[in-house]
């Protein structure tokens, strides 16, 4: 499949413009140079070819952060079948612009010059001062207005082989083929992010990375992992190191991830979409695009299976460390522990260590703990093996006459306590669903099942069971229910 990178220097609308080929919201945009950092990457259909997408950051020079995107962006954009070369054509041609443009034509690279924000017909006369980068393919597009864009989509179309199209329907008209160039307007006074919670469905079905997933699917060879924790703690690191190559751009400056970036992998049979989510600060100190990129960690946790939760190992824990973990009880997710940058902690004794992450993390008590250095990749391959096998448990079906079997002598060690003068009992238990699993547990009054009740009855399971890794989700019901 061939890549069509958009590459330019900062604020000259490539986000606009990848959401715009993509027909839906998903890059981060706003009015703030370097919003985009890491390479996006997304399947776009153009009519009925397809090819894969590259939103690149803003090619630009300055701090030790600006000199890593503009590196990684080249990297995409050298890689690349056809390159989209974006400028403002609200501005002077930039002799940088035309350094890069050129070496980028010298590579034999399918080329376009796109000059963005001509937004009505007397902006076009800018237009001709572009000529001078002497680009084959030159394009006057404004992608807010919606303006011109359909040429760059049909010479798009014409530089993509024949064997990228797909055949669905060979009695197609030339005409239906002609309409779907038309692009959908989206509205840009919209708020391209925001997000109610409440409309969000636990057990919905959700668009990810181009494919169509149901929350509790059971679909239990593709594990989507997503990798939390608060700012520079190491979660891009984490990534790159699991990925064997620099996906994540990683810097000293807080917040650097903005947009969560995926990337999929394969090992042992199974399909491992690791997700490097934006770093979560204390609700006061969210600025600016920050809000947006904690709205789609939050959309990616809501749809993943597994959380990988990075604390940093050379510091102490803290108060947000234990509200972010709260966020995998909340959401029902496996989980594994990374205590990153083991390396340099000076607090050596594991067993000490142990001990604190135990009694500050208690609701994650089922997480198994593993200590690594994303930086030196110390221990970071235990890592697929333990999410492979926090899968299995997270997807396991406990045979019912099995599971009673346990349940009966687990109430027959420390009955259910009567509350009140009423007796509860639990006639049988079921575990009706997977990821996580969850049990039913068939009573004659399920009110007066009590928490900690519940909770012993999970510690028996786990005793009894590999429930390592994963939450189990107990619902009283009366019979009939």
């Amino acid at each position: 499949m061939k890549k069509i990178a958009i590459i330019g220097r900062p604020n000259v609308g490539k986000s606009s413009l990848f959401n715009r080929l993509l027909k839906q919201r998903d890059a981060i945009t706003s009015d703030m140079a370097g919003t985009t950092r890491d390479v996006k990457r997304k399947i776009v259909t153009i009519n009925d070819k397809q090819a894969e997408l590259l939103d690149t950051g803003g090619i630009d020079e300055g701090c030790e952060l600006y000199d890593k995107i503009r590196q990684m962006s080249l990297k995409a954009a050298k890689k690349a079948d056809i390159v989209l070369y974006m400028v403002d054509g609200k501005t002077l041609p930039e002799d940088e612009d035309k350094k890069l443009f050129y070496e980028l034509q010298d590579m034999g690279k399918e080329i376009a010059l796109v000059v963005n924000k001509i937004d009505n017909d007397k902006l076009k006369e800018k237009l001709w001062e572009f000529y001078e980068f002497g680009a084959e393919h030159i394009f006057g597009i404004s992608v807010a207005h919606n303006r011109s864009i359909n040429d760059l989509l049909a010479w798009v179309y014409e530089a993509l082989p024949e064997a990228d199209r797909i055949v669905e329907d060979e009695e197609k008209t030339q005409e239906a083929v002609e309409e779907e160039f038309i692009f959908d307007e989206i509205d840009e006074e919209e708020d391209y992010f925001e997000v109610d919670d409440e409309e969000v469905e636990e057990d919905s079905v959700f668009a990810y990375n181009d494919k169509i997933y149901e929350h509790n699917s059971e679909d239990i060879d593709h594990i989507k992992v997503a990798i939390i924790g608060r700012t520079n703690v190491g979660k891009s690191s984490l990534l790159n190191a699991l990925l064997k190559e620099e996906r994540s751009v990683v810097s000293a400056v807080a917040g650097t991830t903005i947009d969560p970036i995926d990337e999929t992998i394969h090992y042992k049979g199974k399909q491992v979409t690791f997700v490097d989510t934006a770093g979560l600060r204390r609700r006061g100190k969210i600025v600016g695009i920050e809000k947006y990129a904690l709205m789609r960690t939050t959309k990616m946790l809501q749809n993943a299976n597994i959380a990988l939760l990075v604390l940093d190992a050379s510091e102490g824990f803290r108060d947000l460390d234990e509200k972010i973990a709260g966020l995998v009880d909340k959401h029902h997710l496996g989980c594994i522990i990374v205590l990153n940058k083991w390396d340099i902690s000076d607090r050596q004794k594991y067993e000490e260590v142990l001990k604190e992450l135990r009694d500050r993390f208690k609701f994650l008590s089922f997480a198994p703990v593993v200590t690594v250095s994303a930086k030196t990749n110390l221990r970071v391959e235990k890592l697929y093996d333990m999410i492979l096998k926090v899968n299995d448990n997270y997807s396991q079906r406990i045979p019912t006459a099995r599971l009673n079997e346990v349940l009966e002598w687990a109430m027959r060690k420390h009955p259910l306590p009567a509350i009140k003068g009423q007796v509860a009992k639990i006639y049988y238990a079921t575990q009706y669903d997977i990821r996580p699993p969850k049990i039913a547990l068939i009573m004659n009054k399920p009110r007066l099942l009590h928490f900690t009740y519940r909770r012993y009855l999970k510690n028996q399971l786990r005793e009894a069971f590999d429930f390592s890794g994963t939450p189990i989700l107990f619902k009283a019901k009366r019979r009939g229910e």
